[in-house]
């Protein structure tokens, strides 16, 4: 049987893939990156898609850390915000985490109910692309999207699993895949930063999380399954290799180019 990879956005797609395709959530600005972080230092991560069921689940984990926004507001009893650089720096990590975003909480949300679902991010996209392989005949990779955008750092993030599962034999799905796997393939993760991500990192001066996305590129050799409503680790086997990433551009100097607020 052919193999076959898709690429698609925003939460509201996740609908049409929940039967017969291993769903992957990405949101690299900022929720799986979040999640993610979360979860290496050892905390538990429960992605919700609203207020009414963070609530709801507040009330059956024991004192959990609600992280999250929402049109880039942290909601009323909420303790912080979607970032994953304040998340690294936290020694809480006994506490469970309810994490809701704009978007990519969401997608991740939603890939419990599908066949199969995973959060990934630039962290761990080469271990992701070798569990897919592994373990997967039909793919389709989800970057969130914001305010109807599929966002520059999603699409590098998808097409660069995409074209790890290229390599392995998959073929893209549609047209639109393979133009986005096309268009990313050889860039360079400072292509990104023309993002509005980006510029909203910027503009809300939040770079730290900028910083700790590009000081973590392709460093975490783990899939990271969503089992029921936890997000969880599943480590490479031993000795798995995961591809450089240096050749990605991520040891030049960003700071000149975003280093100023608007």
């Amino acid at each position: 049987m052919q193999r076959t990879v898709k690429i698609d956005c925003l939460p509201e797609s996740v609908e049409r893939y929940k039967k017969g395709y291993a769903v992957v959530a990405v949101d690299v600005v900022r929720a799986t990156t979040t999640a993610i972080t979360a979860i290496l230092a050892g905390r538990r991560c429960f992605p919700v898609p609203n207020l009414e069921i963070a609530s709801s689940l507040s009330r059956k984990l024991t004192d959990p850390l609600m992280v999250g926004e929402l049109s880039g507001d942290v909601p009323n009893g909420f303790e912080v915000t979607n970032s994953p650089a304040i998340l690294a720096g936290r020694t809480d990590i006994e506490r469970p985490m309810i994490l809701l975003s704009s978007s990519g909480s969401k997608i991740m949300y939603e890939a419990q109910f599908a066949d199969a679902g995973y959060v990934a991010c630039l962290r761990n996209y080469s271990a992701q692309v070798e569990h897919l392989a592994r373990h997967h005949s039909r793919v389709v990779i989800i970057g969130a999207g914001s305010r109807g955008e599929f966002r520059e750092e999603d699409q590098l993030c998808c097409a660069w699993i995409g074209r790890g599962l290229l390599h392995h034999g998959f073929v893209p799905e549609d047209q639109r895949t393979a133009d986005v796997i096309e268009r990313w393939r050889d860039a360079n993760v400072e292509d990104m930063l023309i993002s509005n991500s980006i510029k909203y990192l910027r503009r809300t001066n939040q770079l730290e999380d900028l910083d700790y996305i590009l000081a973590h590129i392709d460093d975490v050799a783990s899939a990271f399954p969503v089992r029921g409503e936890e997000v969880v680790q599943e480590p490479l086997v031993v000795g798995q290799r995961l591809h450089s990433s240096s050749s990605h551009g991520v040891e030049q100097a960003f700071r000149p180019a975003y280093g100023t607020t608007e």
